[in-house]
C-alpha cells in the first residue's frame, strides 16, 4: 500500500510540475499588461476591487491571475462577478470553461466556451484552453485544431505546449517535437519538461526519463515509475495526467498538488492577503512521507477542493450585517431583466421545452439593484450545477453559474 501511493503521488505531481512548469512571471501576457507576477498582479487588481468592485477589467485580471496561481474557486468568484458587471463580454464565459477545465471538468466547460463565441471570442483567444477541454474528452484532433488556432493569441506558448502534447497523445513524436522546437531553442524551462512527457507518452520510455533528469536533475529515480505506465492509459486519462496531474490508479485519483506545501506570497497592499501552491514540484519527499491515501473518485475527473486565497477589505458594520440577511449559494442562471414580473410566464416558456428534464425544479427571482434575475438551484456544488447546465444545454437552453451576494433578495416564482 506505501508503494502504491508513493506510485500514485509521485506520478500525479511530477505531472503536474511538467505541464504547468513555466514561471507565471512568463506568462503575465495572459492576465496583466505589466511585467509582474502572477500574484502581484492578483493584489493589485484586488486593491483596485476594493475601491470599484464593478471594475470590469480588474475582475477579469484578477480571475486570470488566480487562476494562473492555481486557485479556480476563486477565479470563478472573479469571473462570475464580471459577468454580471458586463454579461455581454465574451471574456468571463470564456474564465469560466478555463476553470471548468483546471477542475478536470471539460464537458461542463463546452457550454461556457459556447456562449463565449457567440458573444465574439475567438478560437485564437480561447482555443487553447478550449482545446484542453477536448483532449480530456479524448478528441484529440479536435483539440489540436484549437491549439493551432491559440498559436495566433495571447496564449500562445502554452497552447504549444498542449499542442504538443496532443500530438503524443496521438502518436505523432515527430509532430510534437517539431511544435515543441520553438520554445525547446529558447530554452524554455517547461518545454524541456513536455519534452520528457512526449518521449513517454510514444512509448520511448529511455529518451524520457533522460529528458527528465535534464530538466529535472535527480529526478529520474522518482519518475520512472510514472513514465512508464503513462503510455498504458486512456487517450483523456493521458491528458488529465500531463495536463492537470491527475492520475487514475483503481479507480482512485491522485491529487499530488493539494498536499504539497504552500508558499506565501507577500501582497503589495496590508488588505490583500494570498497563499497559494505553485510549485508543485517542491516538497515531494515530504509529500512522499505522508502515509495517508487519497480519497477515492468515481472517476478520473476531479472533486476537489481548489487552494484557498483569502482576500481581506474594510467592511462596515452595515454591510457586516447585510452580508446576515441571505446566505450566498450556487444557481443556475436562466434568464434576466429589469422587469421581474415578466420572469414567470418565462421560466413556463422555458419549462415547455422539456416537462421532464423540469420535473420537480422550482424557479425563483434574485434581485439585485440592477437587474432581476430567473434562476433555479441552490446547487451543492460547481460539478452539479455544471451537470444540469450541461442537460438544459441539450434542449437549447443556456444556463450559467452565478453566486448571490449577501444584499441579493431571492424567493420563488409567484407563478409556476
Amino acid at each position: 500500500m506505501r508503494e502504491s501511493l508513493q506510485f500514485r503521488l509521485a506520478g500525479a505531481l511530477v505531472a503536474c510540475a511538467c505541464a504547468l512548469g513555466a514561471a507565471p512571471a512568463a506568462g503575465q501576457g495572459s492576465y496583466s499588461p505589466y511585467d509582474e507576477s502572477a500574484s502581484t498582479a492578483l493584489a493589485r487588481y484586488v486593491r483596485t476591487l476594493v475601491s470599484n468592485p464593478s471594475d470590469f477589467q480588474s475582475l477579469i485580471g484578477a480571475g486570470k491571475a488566480a487562476l494562473e496561481l492555481g486557485d479556480a474557486q476563486a477565479a470563478a468568484g472573479f469571473f462570475a462577478r464580471a459577468d454580471d458587471a458586463n454579461p455581454h463580454s465574451p471574456l468571463p464565459q470564456a474564465g469560466m470553461g478555463a476553470v471548468s477545465v483546471a477542475n478536470g471538468n471539460a464537458q461542463g466547460a463546452l457550454p461556457y466556451f459556447k456562449r463565449a463565441q457567440q458573444l465574439g471570442a475567438s478560437l485564437a483567444t480561447i482555443g487553447c484552453d478550449l482545446g484542453l477541454a477536448y483532449d480530456l474528452l479524448g478528441k484529440q484532433a479536435v483539440a489540436q485544431t484549437d491549439y493551432r488556432a491559440a498559436l495566433n493569441g495571447p496564449d500562445a506558448d502554452e497552447a504549444r505546449r498542449r499542442l504538443a502534447l496532443s500530438l503524443a497523445i496521438s502518436g505523432d513524436k515527430e509532430g510534437a517535437l517539431a511544435a515543441l522546437a520553438p520554445l525547446t531553442a529558447q530554452r524554455d524551462v517547461a518545454a524541456g519538461r513536455v519534452r520528457a512527457f512526449v518521449m513517454a507518452l510514444t512509448g520511448d520510455t529511455n529518451g524520457a526519463m533522460a529528458a527528465a533528469d535534464a530538466a529535472m536533475p535527480g529526478s529520474w529515480a522518482r519518475v520512472a515509475p510514472f513514465l512508464q505506465r503513462l503510455p498504458t492509459l486512456q487517450a483523456g486519462q493521458k491528458a488529465a495526467a500531463v495536463n492537470l496531474g491527475l492520475f487514475p490508479d483503481s479507480n482512485q485519483t491522485a491529487y499530488a498538488y493539494n498536499a504539497a506545501p504552500a508558499r506565501n506570497y507577500p501582497a503589495s497592499s496590508p488588505t490583500v492577503t494570498s497563499s497559494v501552491t505553485t510549485d508543485r514540484l517542491a516538497g515531494v519527499d515530504e509529500l512522499l512521507r505522508q502515509p495517508v491515501a487519497p480519497a477515492a473518485q468515481p472517476s478520473w475527473q476531479p472533486a476537489r477542493q481548489p487552494t484557498q486565497i483569502a482576500y481581506s477589505a474594510p467592511v462596515t458594520r452595515q454591510q457586516q450585517a447585510a452580508q446576515q440577511s441571505t446566505p450566498q449559494k450556487l444557481w443556475l442562471q436562466l434568464a434576466s431583466g429589469s422587469n421581474a414580473a415578466a420572469l414567470p410566464s418565462q421560466f413556463a416558456r422555458i419549462k415547455s421545452r422539456d416537462r421532464d428534464l423540469f420535473d420537480g425544479i422550482t424557479g425563483y427571482v434574485a434581485e439585485s439593484p440592477d437587474r432581476a434575475r430567473l434562476v433555479i438551484g441552490p446547487f451543492r456544488n460547481a460539478s452539479d450545477a455544471d451537470t444540469f447546465a450541461a442537460d438544459l444545454e441539450t434542449v437549447s437552453v443556456n444556463a450559467f453559474k452565478w453566486t448571490n451576494s449577501p444584499t441579493d433578495q431571492i424567493v420563488p416564482l409567484g407563478t409556476e
